[in-house]
């Protein structure tokens, strides 16, 4: 079996090179190549590289995420969120391939406090989760055999992160401010890349798995949880780090402005995925501290 994986480079990608290694031949262009094109800007060599591979599997793991600055370039996001995976669904829908491709809980307007399942009706606030929201449409219609994964507050030991940058900021000031108005569930990439294998390779066995799917891991949390979370576990972890913030207080999103405008639920429902894939989702707290672990021993500069 042959996976084309485009993004190999980005949070969840880097994990997926782990994860569908097993699964056969991978082949992973970077944006940059020359052989092939894994530049989501470049449709038509979006195409052709599907054309030449004729993958059995594409992993779409590539995408437009920068959400504030989507709003004043929403052409390119629209190319890289919608019209490349449309693209990608064409491509594979000729070939009678597999698309897997990830999307957002932004795609809903983050209203109410219940978790949000995948027949609720998707209104999203931003540039960015509407060009996600058209990029899920285009692959629906264009190719049966796909996965589509809702995440939500993706992070990875690997580059930057929300806990890094906590740890950064209450190292340096004594009194940190963070949202408590936004629900959500923060969800390792590596739990993304695992349970993506685990289902694509049941798929590939019994095709009656295709659809979209909401992952995220168990539980719920705020942004002003999750930091109090990681400043704790950096603590307990490595005493020899030197915590400065003596005070993280709880702020509403009206406190901070930004261009785009956050769901304030992003809680997401996944009894559909662990029904029919067999799967029980970790709670959060338990890939936060393994992030956390990874980090303090990887960066021994901040303590």
């Amino acid at each position: 079996m042959k996976i084309l994986l485009l993004g190999k480079n980005g949070q969840v990608g880097w994990e997926l090179q782990r994860s569908l290694a097993p699964l056969g031949e991978l082949v992973a262009p970077g944006r940059d190549d020359t052989a092939l094109c894994g530049d989501l800007s470049n449709l038509d060599g979006l195409a052709r590289t599907v054309q030449t591979v004729r993958p059995d599997v594409i992993v779409n793991a590539a995408a437009h995420t920068a959400v504030d600055r989507a709003e004043s370039e929403p052409e390119l996001a629209h190319t890289l969120n919608a019209l490349a995976p449309g693209v990608l669904a064409r491509e594979a829908g000729k070939l009678g391939a597999w698309l897997v491709h990830y999307s957002t809980d932004y795609v809903f307007d983050g209203s109410g406090s219940r978790p949000w399942t995948e027949t609720d009706a998707p209104a999203p606030l931003s540039v960015y989760g509407r060009s996600k929201l058209e990029g899920e449409r285009l692959i629906q219609a264009a190719c049966p055999q796909h996965l589509i994964f809702r995440t939500s507050w993706v992070y990875a030991a690997r580059g930057g992160n929300f806990a890094k940058t906590m740890l950064r900021l209450a190292q340096e000031r004594e009194r940190l401010t963070v949202i408590n108005d936004q629900f959500g569930a923060p969800t390792g990439a590596e739990l993304i890349a695992d349970v993506t294998a685990h289902a694509l390779r049941q798929c590939l066995r019994q095709p009656v798995g295709a659809g979209l799917y909401h992952l995220a891991a168990s539980g719920e949390t705020t942004w002003h949880g999750y930091a109090n979370q990681v400043l704790a576990l950096a603590k307990l972890i490595d005493s020899a780090i030197k915590i400065k913030a003596t005070e993280v207080a709880p702020v509403p999103s009206s406190a901070f402005a930004t261009a785009a405008r956050r769901p304030l639920n992003s809680r997401l429902g996944c009894q559909k995925l662990q029904a029919n894939f067999g799967l029980t989702l970790p709670n959060w707290a338990c890939g936060v501290e393994k992030m956390m672990r990874e980090v303090c021993e990887a960066l021994p500069i901040i303590k």
